[in-house]
C-alpha cells in the first residue's frame, strides 16, 4: 500500500487552516475538473484531490492521519503502526462523499467501513428534540489488565477547531472499568459520554474499541495465549520439567523426550478467562549453545562422531 500526502496533494502545509484547506481545494477542484480540464490526467488528479480534501476538510479524519507522522514520503511502501489511531475521541468517521469508491486502498485502510473509525454515530431525531452522536475511540490496554479486569483513568484527545481555523485537540479523561477477559476488538459502552442531545434528546454514547499494548513475551489470538520457550537441546532430546510463566503465575510443564523446535504444547485454560477460557500455547524453540572453549568444542565433534546424525537426509543431499 502506498502512502498518500494529503498535504502535498493540496498544496498546503500541514498547519494550515480549514479555511486554507477548503481554498485550495476549490481552486484544485476547478483544474482538474474532467469537464473542462485540459490538464494531463486530469481525472486522476481530480480524484487524488478529492480524496486529500475528504481528509484534511474533517478535523477528526485529519487529526487521526496527522497521527501517522511526517517522515512519509509520497508513494512510499506504507503499512499503518499498530495503534496508530489510539486515545483519540471521534464521533464520526467512514464516507461522506458520494465518490468514496474512487479512493485509494490507503484511504480505506485508515477511513473505510471496516475501520475503527468507520461507523456513524448519528443521533435520532424524534420532533424536534433529537439524540447526542455516539462518540468512538480505541484504547490500548495491558494483557495483565484484560486478565484480572481492572479500574483505570484514560484520557482521550478530542479534535476541535480553534478560533483561527486551526485543528487541536482538547483532553477528556475517564474512570473505566476493564471487564476481566476483555478480548481485542471489543467495545465497552459508557452511556451518556458522547454529544449532547438537542431540546429533550438524550446524550449519545461514547464506545471504547480495545486493543493491546505489545507484550515483551506473549502473542495473543481472540482468547488464547502465545509463548516462544526456548529450551536446552538436553531438555529436547532427554524430555525435562521447565518452568513457565503464564498470566496467572508460574507452572510447571513437562516437555516431552524427542521433542523439536515448533512443537507446540498446550496449557489448557490459561488464557484470558471467559465462559471458555483461553488455552496457552507454548512453542517450542530449540536454542544450541556456542561452543567457547576447547572442551566444549570437543563434547560437540564427540557428538559428531558418535551420534551420527543427519538433519538433511530427507532432502536428498
Amino acid at each position: 500500500m502506498n502512502y498518500q500526502d494529503y498535504y502535498e496533494v493540496m498544496g498546503v502545509k500541514r498547519d494550515a487552516t480549514q479555511d486554507e484547506i477548503k481554498r485550495a481545494y476549490r481552486k484544485l477542484a476547478r483544474k482538474y475538473h474532467p469537464d473542462v480540464s485540459k490538464e494531463k490526467d486530469a481525472e486522476k488528479h481530480f480524484k487524488e484531490v478529492g480524496e486529500a480534501y475528504e481528509v484534511l476538510k474533517d478535523p477528526e479524519k485529519r487529526t487521526a492521519y496527522d497521527q501517522l507522522g511526517s517522515q512519509w514520503q509520497a508513494g512510499q511502501d506504507f503499512n499503518p503502526p499498530p495503534g496508530w489511531d489510539s486515545g483519540f475521541e471521534f464521533s464520526g468517521g467512514g464516507y461522506t462523499d458520494a465518490n468514496a469508491a474512487h479512493f485509494s486502498d490507503f484511504f480505506e485502510d485508515l477511513f473505510g467501513r471496516g475501520s475503527s473509525h468507520g461507523f456513524s454515530g448519528a443521533g435520532q431525531q424524534q420532533g424536534f428534540h433529537m439524540q447526542g452522536e455516539d462518540h468512538q475511540a480505541k484504547v490500548m490496554i495491558s494483557l495483565q489488565d484484560a486478565y484480572n479486569g481492572a479500574e483505570r483513568a484514560i484520557t482521550l484527545q478530542v479534535p476541535k477547531v480553534d478560533a483561527s481555523g486551526h485543528v487541536i485537540t482538547q483532553s477528556h479523561t475517564l474512570n473505566i472499568k476493564i471487564p476481566r477477559g476483555i478480548t481485542r476488538g471489543q467495545r465497552i459502552r459508557l452511556r451518556g459520554q458522547g454529544s449532547p442531545g438537542m431540546g429533550q434528546g438524550k446524550p449519545g454514547d461514547l464506545y471504547l474499541e480495545i486493543d493491546f499494548e505489545a507484550h515483551p513475551l506473549y502473542r495473543v489470538e481472540n482468547r488464547d495465549i502465545y509463548l516462544d520457550l526456548p529450551i536446552t537441546p538436553w531438555e529436547a532430546a532427554l524430555g525435562a520439567s521447565v518452568s513457565i510463566p503464564t498470566l496467572g503465575g508460574t507452572v510447571e510443564m513437562k516437555i516431552p523426550a524427542g521433542s523439536q523446535s515448533g512443537n507446540k504444547l498446550r496449557l489448557k485454560g490459561r488464557g484470558l478467562p471467559g465462559k471458555v477460557a483461553g488455552d496457552q500455547f507454548v512453542i517450542l524453540q530449540i536454542e544450541t549453545p556456542k561452543a567457547k572453549s576447547e572442551a566444549e568444542k570437543k563434547l560437540y565433534r564427540q557428538m559428531e562422531e558418535e551420534m551420527k546424525f543427519n538433519p538433511r537426509s530427507r532432502l536428498g543431499v
